[in-house]
């Protein structure tokens, strides 16, 4: 075990007690206006220059030592989901129908721990932009800070970002170059036909049975359209029609989301779906309107940085608790935006792999009810991401930082 992590282990109970304020007091996207503050104050008391509201409620904090010419951003998420909660913890959510149910708010914990340290004990040269960033959870707040200027104000060679995963060993980190999370895409199709009594059918043109049609066709475009050495999926989540059994809908309704782990495939998937459709509804004589939505891009790791993000991780914990090249997750995350932009690498650590007798522990997924942050994660979350800054902006020369006092860490 690094002397780091030993180190940071000895401080990391504060940290655990601000990972629980936060959950406490969970906020949706855009609205992080209390966890923005609490992350911003912090930072200014520990010597980081602090851009507020970019993107809306996402914080900035740059921290410059000596003279190194690279620049490193590090990237936490801040919001919660609209879920009621119902871990039973003593730190359960006060605010009633949301909660922090993917662990945003250990990733902030983490971050900012290692932030402290940074700021204190950090040996290193060059620019550290540790990025805060609010409505990851479907709102896009990446592309909004993006948008904001992040990158032309806060200029990064590489960017990381870290996310707990239940299921893994907890405090295990898993790494994978290349495609890692999906993309994610989203449609409503509407169809049109004539309504009419169930009795009489050959006097309407059936919409629901034109749905029903289009449902099953859509799957094969992933068997017939697509490599099946590649991954894609086509769900159909909702379909709408009709209140009554005697009455034949004049409309019908489906939405869908689609992912892939390839952006070649994501284009053939958005084309298909669009020509099957027309076609589809064609011969039952209905019409047909698709509204698309793209949503978050394929999130891909780049090999230079992939690996520099693995050899971190093997000094801090060693190969049996490191996995090189983990399995690609069909969830999405728009960091995968930030990638586009900047060379870097995205990374889990284990949450555990063993329920809890009162909800689901660490073993319980995210998004679920039950799921709690591991607050295991915050010592070693925290190390890693001190190690990594030090070897991505090694001194040559150091310089000391001045002691924070005890109290700015409460």
């Amino acid at each position: 075990m690094s002397a780091l992590l030993e180190a940071i282990r000895d401080e990391a109970d504060v940290f655990v007690g601000l990972r629980r304020k936060i959950h406490r007091h969970p906020e949706l996207a855009f609205q992080e206006h209390r966890t923005a503050a609490l992350v911003a104050e912090r930072l200014a008391e520990w010597g980081y220059a602090v851009a507020r509201g970019v993107g809306g409620t996402g914080v900035v904090g740059t921290l410059k030592r000596g003279s190194g010419p690279r620049r490193l951003g590090l990237r936490a998420d801040m919001d919660a989901l609209p879920i009621d909660e119902a871990t039973g913890r003593d730190w359960s959510s006060e605010n009633a129908g949301v909660m922090h149910a993917c662990g945003h708010d250990g990733h902030t914990a983490m971050l900012l721990a290692a932030a402290h340290h940074l700021a204190t004990r950090g040996r290193f040269s060059g620019t550290l932009n540790l990025v805060f960033q609010p409505a990851e959870e479907g709102g896009g707040g990446a592309l909004r800070m993006m948008s904001d200027g992040l990158f032309d104000r806060h200029p990064c060679d590489a960017i990381f970002a870290m996310h707990n995963m239940p299921g893994i060993a907890q405090g295990r980190l898993v790494l994978r170059e290349g495609a890692a999370m999906a993309s994610s895409d989203y449609a409503t199709i509407t169809l049109t036909g004539a309504g009419g009594h169930g009795a009489m059918p050959h006097k309407a043109t059936d919409a629901v049975v034109a749905a029903a049609s289009i449902v099953m066709a859509l799957q094969t475009i992933v068997s017939r359209n697509i490599d099946p050495l590649q991954m894609a999926v086509i769900t159909v989540g909702a379909l709408r029609a009709g209140k009554a059994n005697n009455v034949i809908p004049a409309s019908a309704t489906l939405e869908i989301s689609v992912r892939s782990l390839d952006r070649e495939v994501r284009a053939t998937l958005e084309r298909r779906i669009k020509a099957l459709v027309a076609a589809q509804a064609e011969s039952f004589g209905v019409h047909a309107e698709v509204d698309w939505r793209p949503g978050y891009a394929v999130l891909v790791n780049t090999p230079a940085e992939t690996a520099f993000a693995r050899e971190v991780a093997l000094e801090l914990l060693g190969p049996e608790r490191v996995t090189l090249q983990g399995p690609a997750l069909t969830a999405s995350e728009d960091f995968a935006f930030m990638l586009e932009r900047v060379p870097g690498s995205y990374l889990l650590i284990g949450n555990g792999d063993a329920a809890d007798s009162r909800t689901c522990g660490g073993g319980c997924m995210v998004h679920h009810p039950g799921y709690d942050f591991n607050d295991a994660n915050i010592a070693i979350g925290s190390a890693y991401w001190v190690l990594l800054a030090e070897r991505f902006l090694h001194a040559e020369e150091t310089r000391g930082a001045p002691p924070v006092a005890a109290e700015s860490l409460q």
